[in-house]
């Protein structure tokens, strides 16, 4: 089987809210809650490192991004809306960006 094959084989599908079981409810709700988590991560520590080149934070926030696009594909306008901004936000503060 190709990785693509597999890739997309792995990827949650997604039901509107009234058709899940309660398993993938659970399941979303878990993906949910890991996201936040690992968004948060990154915004700490973006802020908190004093020695965190830029082009390292940078990486951090394109990997954050790929891996929440992993977790929830086809949502990236959500994520757009959700965490794009506090990230931009986040680095302009740290690195004084215009």
């Amino acid at each position: 089987m190709s990785q693509l094959a597999a890739q997309t084989e792995n990827q949650p599908t997604y039901k509107p809210e009234s058709l899940q079981t309660p398993e993938e409810k659970a399941e979303e709700s878990r993906r949910i809650r890991r996201l936040q988590l690992m968004m948060n991560m990154v915004i700490q520590v973006i802020q908190q490192d004093r020695n965190l080149p830029v082009e390292q934070a940078s990486a951090m926030v394109a990997n954050a991004r790929r891996a929440a696009l992993a977790m929830f594909p086809g949502k990236e306008l959500a994520f757009d809306l959700i965490y794009w901004s506090r990230l931009q936000r986040t680095m302009r503060e740290r690195y004084r960006m215009q």
